[in-house]
């Protein structure tokens, strides 16, 4: 069978996935230098939260809802309208962005103390903790309005068949982010009386507008020229303006939960750490896990749903079914070994990344163990980052919206026995969300498989049941070799990090080696997305594509 969308998508995905290593990479460089100047401390915390508030209302918003709204939409217009009434929609919904967002940022400023007393009512237990983590947040939810207008910009490129310079995109807010940010906080703020930790705030609003202008010049070259138009009457910005509410809440459960879990953790008395602590582990070890699934769930998504859509648009059901089928299975190609290799390795990982300077190997511990908790979830938060746009592209926000409610409800009930009733502390949190998210994501995928009449599920099972085997596989391989490197070399940062540099081509080897015994065809389909020259080094030069 003719598999050439499929292929495509995976060669877009690959192409983004190159782009979101080097943003995630760059992120990770930014979270170091704050863990290690600053440490789990007071100022830490209250930037994490600072930072997830006007984050989460992004994720939603921006790079969630707007997203699956706007980008079936304009895909659709440019396929039945052509190019010029698909510009019009850009310039309206660009206007209707300003304008909203705008009203939104201003909310989040007035609104900053109840939301600070929302999601990090513990935070008064510490003084002077609340009142930073209020003016953090003031500083830096401008950022909101900056990056939905990346987000758009980003969803015309996609739907243009441009998928590098989007993906760049975020690299270069986290590479502006943090030079700014440690410009001002280090060299201009001392010189003004401001506090270092405002300085890195100050940054992440640097980074939005250098995240927004990077792709402009690429809009230019596609022919769009944005101004400023408004007509209500218009069908597309309708359409785009209903399925947003439902979008926003279908897409709310992962970062709802992250956030609720800072909540909570702002009450755990650490008994080495205090108050101090978990809200910065929990932060740290999400983003870390955030690497694998931007390589492989945000990737993978967004170069699908173009794709999918336009299968819809011209009546062709089963190719629908097909590519929605091999980018799941890609996806669990890709998260599944993830998962295994950050479970064994996550010490390893948190102590080469984040340990030094005023982060404690303490520090590296507690982080590592809510790592290893967040990642029990990864292959149903990349997933759901697939099925997500597969229900809007079928023009059905009602269901995602449903059950990301329900994951919020349960997720939250979870928490709160879990703090009042074990001592799981942090860890605990970080496994309720992950549990949460995988169950979340076996609903999602029986509702659409009923909904569009199978989704070649027997093929999907097959490749999953042996890209598991390839990965535990692995995992025990990795294991040995990391139990070996940890009694010759022991357990300090450089330690780690020659593990790592041991563990991960060993890993990789013996995964994509025993994958290719078991005849895992997504391994040549995702060997697509491979640069020419790699593609040579690990001898598929010439691989079939299924």
């Amino acid at each position: 069978m003719d598999n050439s969308p499929s292929v495509g998508i995976v060669r877009s995905a690959g192409l983004m996935s190159a782009a979101v290593m080097l943003s995630r990479v760059a992120g990770l460089v930014r979270e170091t230098i704050i863990a290690q100047t600053f440490g789990a401390s007071a100022a830490t915390d209250a930037f994490n939260l600072a930072y997830r508030l006007p984050n989460l209302t992004r994720d939603l918003f921006a790079e969630g809802a707007l997203s699956s709204a706007f980008v079936p939409t304009f895909t659709e217009r440019m396929a039945t309208k052509g190019k010029e009434d698909a510009a019009r929609l850009v310039n309206l919904v660009g206007t209707a962005v300003i304008l909203f967002v705008g009203i939104l940022c201003v909310m989040g400023v007035l609104l900053a103390p109840w939301l600070v007393g929302l999601f990090g009512s513990g935070f008064r237990q510490v003084p002077g903790k609340f009142e930073m983590a209020v003016h953090l947040t003031r500083v830096m939810f401008p950022f909101l309005l900056l990056v939905a207008l990346a987000a758009q910009t980003m969803g015309v490129l996609n739907s243009c068949g441009q998928f590098g310079v989007p993906a760049l995109a975020s690299f270069f807010f986290n590479v502006g982010s943090v030079a700014s940010g440690l410009l001002i906080a280090f060299v201009i703020g001392p010189r003004i009386g401001m506090e270092p930790i405002e300085g890195m705030a100050w940054g992440v609003v640097i980074g939005g507008a250098v995240q927004f202008l990077w792709q402009v010049p690429s809009l230019y070259k596609q022919g769009f020229r944005f101004r400023l138009e408004w007509d209500w009457r218009d069908p597309g910005l309708r359409h785009i303006v209903a399925m947003m509410g439902p979008a926003i809440l279908g897409g709310a459960a992962v970062q709802i939960n992250v956030l609720v879990n800072s909540h909570f953790a702002s009450f755990i008395q650490d008994p080495v750490r205090g108050a101090n602590g978990p809200v910065t582990w929990l932060g740290c070890a999400f983003r870390f896990m955030q690497l694998p699934l931007g390589l492989f769930g945000v990737a993978v998504a967004a170069a699908t749903l173009p794709s999918i859509t336009r299968s819809l648009a011209s009546g062709n059901h089963d190719e629908f079914r097909r590519t929605l089928s091999k980018s799941l299975g890609v996806v669990f190609l890709m998260t599944l070994p993830s998962s295994i290799g950050l479970v064994v390795l996550a010490r390893e990982m948190i102590a080469a990344t984040y340990q030094g300077g005023a982060f404690t190997s303490y520090d590296t511990q507690q982080t590592a163990l809510a790592l290893v908790c967040y990642t029990v979830g990864l292959a149903g938060y990349a997933a759901s980052k697939v099925l997500n746009p597969a229900f809007y592209a079928l023009k059905d926000s009602r269901t995602p919206m449903v059950v990301s409610l329900t994951s919020i409800a349960v997720n939250f009930a979870a928490a709160s026995l879990l703090l009042n009733y074990t001592r799981l502390g942090h860890a605990g949190l970080a496994l309720t969300t992950s549990t949460v998210a995988l169950t979340s994501f076996l609903i999602q995928f029986w509702i659409l498989r009923n909904r569009i009449g199978g989704v070649y599920g027997w093929e999907l099972a097959s490749t999953v049941a042996r890209v598991a085997l390839a990965a535990l596989g692995m995992g025990a391989v990795v294991s040995a070799v990391s139990i070996g490197m940890e009694a010759w070399l022991g357990s300090g940062k450089m330690a780690a990090v020659a593990s790592l540099a041991a563990c991960v081509p060993v890993g990789a080897l013996v995964f994509f080696g025993v994958c290719r015994l078991l005849r895992v065809e997504e391994v040549e389909l995702a060997a697509s997305g491979i640069p020419g020259p790699f593609r040579r080094v690990l001898g598929l030069s010439h691989a079939r594509i299924p």
